[in-house]
């Protein structure tokens, strides 16, 4: 339902990153990363009661609430559907016997989501890349319980899916017409120290940096000409990579260009999609929407980290066409996740 102040256009207004942590998840994650905090570094520093950000606005409770409240907040920024997915570094923290154990909880608790509330929500399936065969059925399992893309916060042990010991995963997903969502994490272990100084490591600045090269180097490893109909889905406005299409094309060929087939900018615009989450932002989007087109973009918000009242409001005043609107308030997630 919309808040009584929203404006009604004649489409729905769907958000597609937005950020649900089961409790078990939460709770195993604040165990193992008590024992060692190297683990996923300054995560602990969100539950800091220095970090007025985390505590005043309710952060740790809200990402664990899928009731009353998210769906007033939805209600009150005039969001029709939300697309869950699970936050990160979720289960791709653990040991694999662990990862996959979470894993199955977080796509029951999804699941469960979506069937006391499915006009409001659908949820994306939570893999653990730890066991490539156990994820491949788990996006089977996942499908059977209506959840619809695969969510994976990028590095996995500090290991990239260009390793050829993860494309099984990309396998079933292209047979199975789901979507992937790259969402980043703070930085592996081999980028972590050139942020951490000066506090870069996560959504400031290191969380692009992170997200954009994983997504570059499955570029560079063939993954997408080996899998052509594979689609990757990039938050926070493609993670900066529509500003880079023309450097990557103009100085790839003597890197990557010799291991793929065509420039870098093409696989970016054929193989990926984008989300608004976080970068709710003019220049960021029409920029986004210049070299993309409006058919490569989502509406997403990044709750309860954005504000959907006021996300909301940004892009109903934006300068572009009615049709382009449509498009990535809600056309886009309808095709790409079949959201009916």
């Amino acid at each position: 339902m919309r808040g009584a102040g929203a404006q009604t256009p004649d489409y729905r207004r769907i958000a597609v990153e937005e950020i649900y942590c089961p409790p078990e998840v939460m709770e195993a994650s604040i165990s193992a990363i008590n024992a060692d905090p190297d683990l996923e570094p300054n995560f602990l520093g969100n539950f800091s009661p220095d970090n007025a950000r985390f505590v005043n606005g309710r952060i740790i409770e809200r990402l664990q609430d899928i009731g009353e409240e998210r769906l007033r907040a939805m209600d009150e920024g005039g969001i029709d559907k939300v697309l869950l997915s699970n936050w990160a570094p979720g289960v791709q923290l653990f040991e694999t016997e662990e990862a996959r154990e979470l894993a199955a909880v977080s796509n029951d608790r999804m699941a469960e989501a979506v069937r006391t509330h499915p006009d409001r929500y659908a949820g994306m399936i939570t893999i653990a890349p730890q066991d490539p065969e156990a994820a491949g059925l788990e996006i089977e399992r996942g499908i059977s319980l209506g959840l619809t893309g695969v969510l994976i916060n990028s590095h996995t042990h500090d290991e990239y899916l260009d390793d050829p010991k993860f494309w099984s995963i990309f396998e079933v997903c292209e047979a199975r017409n789901m979507p992937i969502y790259l969402h980043p994490r703070v930085p592996a272990p081999q980028m972590f120290q050139a942020f951490s100084e000066y506090n870069m490591h996560g959504a400031m600045w290191g969380f692009a940096i992170e997200a954009s090269t994983h997504a570059l180097r499955l570029i560079g490893a063939g993954v997408f000409d080996r899998f052509p109909n594979l689609t990757l889905v990039l938050g926070h406005m493609g993670e900066g990579l529509p500003f880079w299409l023309y450097r990557l094309d103009t100085t790839s060929a003597g890197y990557v260009g010799r291991t793929i087939n065509r420039p870098p900018s093409e696989y970016v615009r054929e193989n990926m999609l984008i989300t608004t989450s976080g970068m709710g932002w003019d220049p960021a989007l029409l920029l986004s929407h210049s070299v993309l087109g409006a058919e490569n973009i989502m509406f997403a918000v990044d709750y309860p980290f954005g504000n959907y009242a006021r996300d909301t409001a940004w892009f109903d005043a934006i300068d572009l066409p009615e049709a382009d609107k449509r498009l990535i308030y809600s056309g886009n997630a309808e095709r790409i996740y079949a959201l009916s």
